[in-house]
């Protein structure tokens, strides 16, 4: 069974960093995108950074110049490193990742458990 578990997430104050994990385990052949999205109270899950199985990354504007994704493929893994962060980034953080399955070599869109980021002096 596949599973994402993200990590790293807490209480921090205005200005400070970050750094959450997101790990993949569980029947994988390989991860094509991955991705964190978030989502505050009262409003809809967003995407905050993505990064495909090449690299390439795409970023919300408002966390452009502040959050940066990046993947180590031999861990299976993806992190978000998040500096200068601001009570607007508070919010529960979920990781997400397509992955190819064995032994069925299908798509999976698979879903972490969400690790809450609190920012508040």
């Amino acid at each position: 069974q596949v599973q994402l578990v993200e990590s790293g997430g807490g209480l921090v104050q205005p200005g400070g960093s970050l750094r959450l994990s997101c790990a993949a385990s569980g029947g994988i052949f390989s991860i094509n995108a991955m991705g964190w999205y978030r989502q505050a109270p009262g409003k809809q899950r967003e995407l905050v950074a993505a990064i495909t199985g090449g690299s390439r990354t795409n970023y919300a504007n408002s966390v452009k110049g502040r959050f940066t994704i990046s993947r180590d493929n031999a861990k299976n893994t993806v992190y978000l490193q998040m500096n200068s962060l601001k009570p607007e980034d508070t919010a529960v953080y979920y990781c997400n990742a397509d992955i190819i399955t064995i032994p069925s070599f299908s798509t999976l869109n698979s879903w972490g458990q969400g690790t809450q980021v609190t920012v508040s002096s």
